[in-house]
């Protein structure tokens, strides 16, 4: 398997590998800036492969701040093998599933983040948003770069496929496809409401975790998909 490099945006690039046994693509985030950013670790066995590809951007030295949506093994599983690689770099992950789990996990102690806090790295800014159950785990989490207008969606939006590196075409279907494959979001009353919190942003850039990413009007994009939760919701209360 290969990991492939695509900038997505100014600064931003997309380390890209296809695992042909899920159907999919896994995706890891790098945002080149003074103090440099991963977001998402990736499986401990592809961390040989992932860790190549971003050392042609950001050397591991360079590396300062490693994050990702969730606790899940191709979130994080290879985390400490990048905290190894990476001597300067600090895990930056949600304050609450740095006291549930990370504070753990990670061989280096992490920063808890805030709801809206803001990290700058020189050059970028990123925004943490909690999201909770959304569109799993207690702990989630996301995103978003203010420069560019990045919103780092996670697991929001994944679909099946080994597609282009960008997309202007809408990726609403397609994840409603894997949604009904799959069943993996959570379904609650504050599903939609948080997707529509992210709409708020007004994102010209989505980076999906599994498949391309999106260029485009993202609020459209994540109004629709909230639209789908909220409905999905509506219906599995009227059902008998």
């Amino acid at each position: 398997m290969d990991t492939r490099v695509d900038e997505i945006a100014d600064g931003i690039y997309r380390l890209s590998t296809f695992e042909p046994s899920v159907g999919m693509t896994f995706n890891q985030f790098l945002i080149d800036a003074d103090e440099p950013l991963l977001f998402h670790c990736g499986h401990r066995h592809l961390f040989d492969n992932v860790s190549a590809a971003a050392a042609t951007v950001v050397g591991p030295d360079r590396l300062r701040w490693i994050s990702f949506g969730h606790v899940e093994a191709d979130e994080c599983g290879s985390l400490n093998q990048w905290l190894a690689a990476a001597p300067a770099a600090t895990v930056a992950f949600g304050g609450l599933g740095v006291m549930v789990s990370v504070g753990d996990l990670a061989d280096r102690e992490p920063r808890g983040l805030g709801d809206d806090e803001v990290l700058d790295l020189g050059g970028k800014r990123v925004r943490y948003l909690a999201t909770p159950h959304v569109p799993h785990g207690w702990d989630a989490g996301l995103l978003y770069e203010e420069v560019t207008g990045t919103l780092f969606v996670g697991d929001l939006f994944t679909q099946l496929g080994d597609d282009a590196a960008t997309t202007e075409s809408s990726v609403v279907d397609a994840a409603i496809a894997a949604e009904e494959l799959f069943g993996a979001t959570c379904l609650t009353p504050a599903t939609a409401p948080t997707i529509e919190r992210l709409a708020e942003l007004a994102p010209t850039t989505l980076a999906l975790m599994h498949g391309p990413t999106f260029h485009g009007d993202g609020a459209t994009e994540l109004h629709a998909l909230a639209a789908y939760y909220a409905g999905l919701l509506t219906a599995a209360g009227t059902a008998p």
